[in-house]
């Protein structure tokens, strides 16, 4: 048994070892929230950590989800969607399709396209996984289907996408705060570059890669990102049988409640 579960005050079963059954499992989840009597959950790392299905259960179960809302969820935690919002707040992002990839074939057209070496990736879930490197076209396909088989088993979910591999990239973090009446501060970034298998092995803050000026553009480029992922367009629609359809939108504002993390 985990030493964490072992020093926990409480500790509940959620199911066997097959992550489907348990940590995947938001509704076994939920359930035993209720049952222990919980405020607030907090989703940990991986699994379910940018699932907007379990912000939004836990907020209709009336739990203070500890992390962003599940309409903002809904919109950062797919990399495709995250990727737009990017592109339309003016902030570089690495260069490849911004589609789903659906088939080998499709697949290699826009390796060719981009240029090998690219890096597949899961469009869902994070800490690494369901993300390997195809060197060349014979690589690419046997590496879709780890890819692919891996997200499944991680995330419950296996849509894949393509984009640039880089090579020797530093990896470096801004660490976001957004509260719920709109301000959006930063704090500071964080140096993970040293990483084994896409796990960080140790973070420094701050980076000794930067130096002023592109600490300030950086800071800046990641405050613009968290500004337009916070703004989302509400489409409503009602029918008149007299007069038709008429369409209203609607812009509202979300506001994260914890930390989280842009990558550049």
């Amino acid at each position: 048994m985990s030493r964490h579960v072992l020093e926990a005050d409480e500790a509940y079963r959620i199911g066997p070892g097959e992550p489907a059954e348990s940590y995947l499992n938001i509704q076994r989840i939920v359930a035993v929230a209720k049952k222990a009597g919980v405020e607030s959950v907090h989703p940990g790392y991986g699994f379910l950590a940018e699932n907007p299905e379990l912000a939004e259960a836990c907020e209709e179960e009336g739990f203070i989800f500890i992390g962003p809302s599940s309409k903002v969820l809904r919109k950062v935690a797919n990399k495709l969607e995250s990727k737009a919002v990017v592109s339309r707040a003016g902030v570089p992002a690495i260069p490849g399709p911004r589609k789903e990839i659906v088939s080998s074939e499709e697949a290699e057209q826009e390796a060719r396209r981009i240029g090998y070496p690219v890096l597949v990736k899961a469009v869902h879930g994070g800490g690494g996984r369901g993300m390997r490197i195809a060197k060349g076209p014979k690589a690419l396909k046997p590496t879709l289907e780890r890819a692919r088989a891996e997200a499944k088993t991680s995330f419950g979910r296996d849509e894949l996408y393509l984009e640039k591999y880089l090579e020797k990239p530093r990896h470096i973090e801004v660490q976001i705060l957004a509260g719920r009446r709109g301000r959006v501060v930063h704090l500071g970034e964080r140096e993970c570059s040293l990483q084994r298998r896409y796990q960080k092995i140790l973070e420094e803050t701050p980076s000794p890669a930067l130096n002023g000026k592109e600490r300030k553009r950086l800071v800046s480029l990641a405050l613009r990102v968290a500004e337009a992922t916070k703004r989302t367009q509400e489409q409503s629609s009602s029918s008149d049988p007299e007069t038709g359809v008429s369409t209203t939108w609607r812009r509202t504002r979300e506001s994260k409640s914890n930390t989280s993390s842009q990558k550049w």
